[in-house]
């Protein structure tokens, strides 16, 4: 488990690629083109990142038929959730939340690419930290 200011680290290293790939591709993409522009420039600063993590889910101590899946997982801690949409809702948020309770995660990211300003779409969640 990373410490804090290992993980805020983290979190700047996210901010800062996530503009990045908002200033080159700008609004009005799928969500899967920045999730793999993003993967690749976290890929390019060292950091370990996984696309599409399944997670089971188990229902009263048994394990169903079925998957979520995290966009991009990284560190094996930060959970990021992409969208492309004219704006973030509250549902997108608890889908985070849960997500982050299901994987036992401390911090997450709401980052919606579907705005002029990224500072605008992106959200930062954190649990027990």
């Amino acid at each position: 488990m990373k410490s804090r200011e290992e993980l805020n680290n983290l979190s700047k290293i996210i901010l800062e690629s996530s503009i990045r790939v908002h200033v080159e591709l700008g609004p009005g993409l799928l969500e899967s083109v920045y999730e793999v522009c993003l993967l690749k420039e976290l890929l390019e600063k060292g950091v370990k990142v996984e696309r599409q993590v399944a997670v089971p889910i188990k229902y009263k101590g048994e394990k169903l038929d079925l998957d979520f899946r995290i966009d991009l997982l990284v560190e094996n801690e930060i959970i990021l959730e992409l969208k492309a949409v004219e704006s973030l809702m509250p549902v997108h948020e608890a889908q985070l939340l849960t997500y982050m309770k299901l994987f036992n995660s401390r911090l997450g990211f709401l980052i919606n690419f579907n705005v002029p300003k990224l500072k605008d779409g992106f959200k930062r969640k954190v649990l027990n930290f």
